[in-house]
C-alpha cells in the first residue's frame, strides 16, 4: 500500500450493491476491506480488486456479531490506521404482516441491518475522528426507511432506524469534517429478495411469490453499480439522503404529496403480485 492511496472499508460485500462499491472504489484508486459470510463469492471479489492493483483485506465477518467487528475493525487498525471512507451495506429481507412475524425474525433483521450499521459506526467512526483528516460515512437504508410498507413492519423499523441514525451523526460528525451520507434505493437487481424470509404464507405459495417479486426486481430494479457510483459520488460532500431510482423518487414524493394514493397503489401492486404467482403457481401444479 503507497501512502498516498485512499482506503475504505465496504460490509456485505460478496454480492449486489456491496460488491458493486468495492469495485467502484477500487477503480478509483481506493485499498479496500470488505467483509462478508459468503466466503467463496467474498474471496472473488478480493481477487478483483486486486486485479485494479490496489490492496485488499477480506474477513469472514457477521455484521450482527459486535465481537465479531471489533476484532476485524481492531485488526484493520493495525494494519493501517482509520479508514478514510466507510460504506454501512450489509443487509437482509425480511416480509410479512406484524402478526405472522415471530420474535426470532425481528432480532435476526435488527441485528443485521440496524445493529450492523451501529457496530460499523462504533468501530470505525472514532479512529476516523481521532485521526483529524475527516472522512465519510455511508449507510445503506432504503425507500423504506422513508415510506411505511404493508407487511414490511420489521424491515421499515430498521431501515427507519438507520435513517436517523445517520441523519443525527451527520449533524454531530461535521465538526471533525466527516459527512454521512443515507442511501435510499428502491428496488434494485440483487438476491437479496430470494435470500431474504417471508412470513405468512404456505411454503409452496411463499416460493412463487418470491419468485414473482424477485423477478420485478431483476426487471425494473435499478442496477448495483448505479448505486455504487452515487455512494461513490457522496464522497467529499457534506453528506445528506440520497434516493436512487426512479421507483423510489416517485414513492417517496408521492407518499409526501398524496400518502392515500400511495397506499392505495401500493395495495393494488401487491395484489397483482399475489395473483401473477397464484397463477404462476398453477401453471407449474398443471405441468406437473
Amino acid at each position: 500500500m503507497t501512502a498516498t492511496r485512499r482506503r475504505v472499508v465496504v460490509t456485505g460485500a460478496a454480492s449486489g450493491i456491496g460488491r458493486a462499491t468495492a469495485l467502484l472504489f477500487a477503480n478509483a484508486g481506493y485499498d479496500v476491506a470488505v467483509c462478508d459470510v459468503n466466503d467463496v463469492q467474498l474471496a472473488s471479489v478480493a481477487k478483483e480488486i486486486r486485479a485494479t492493483g490496489g490492496q485488499a483485506w477480506s474477513a469472514i465477518v457477521d455484521v450482527s456479531d459486535r465481537d465479531a467487528m471489533r476484532t476485524w475493525a481492531g485488526e484493520l487498525h493495525a494494519d493501517g490506521g482509520a479508514f478514510d471512507v466507510v460504506v454501512n451495506n450489509a443487509g437482509v429481507a425480511l416480509s410479512g404482516a406484524f402478526l405472522d412475524l415471530s420474535l426470532d425474525d425481528w432480532e435476526w433483521l435488527l441485528d443485521i441491518n440496524l445493529r450492523g450499521v451501529v457496530y460499523g459506526c462504533h468501530f470505525f467512526i472514532p479512529p476516523m475522528v481521532e485521526r483529524g483528516q475527516g472522512g465519510h460515512v455511508v449507510n445503506l437504508s432504503s425507500v423504506a426507511g422513508l415510506v411505511p410498507v404493508r407487511d414490511l413492519s420489521a424491515y421499515n423499523a430498521a431501515k427507519f432506524g438507520v435513517l436517523g441514525l445517520s441523519e443525527s451523526l451527520r449533524w454531530e460528525l461535521a465538526e471533525h469534517n466527516i459527512g454521512v451520507t443515507t442511501i435510499c434505493p428502491g428496488a434494485v437487481n440483487t438476491n437479496i429478495v430470494r435470500h431474504g424470509r417471508m412470513r405468512g404464507f404456505e411454503a409452496e405459495e411463499s416460493v412463487s411469490i418470491r419468485e414473482e417479486v424477485q423477478k420485478q426486481f431483476v426487471q425494473k430494479g435499478a442496477a448495483p453499480e448505479r448505486v455504487a457510483k452515487k455512494i461513490l459520488q457522496s464522497v467529499g460532500t457534506r453528506g445528506g439522503v440520497r434516493i436512487v431510482g426512479l421507483d423510489g423518487k416517485i414513492i417517496h414524493w408521492l407518499n409526501r404529496l398524496a400518502p392515500t394514493v400511495t397506499r392505495w397503489l401500493a395495495d393494488w401492486q401487491r395484489q397483482a403480485a399475489l395473483d401473477r404467482a397464484a397463477d404462476a403457481d398453477r401453471s407449474t401444479k398443471a405441468e406437473g
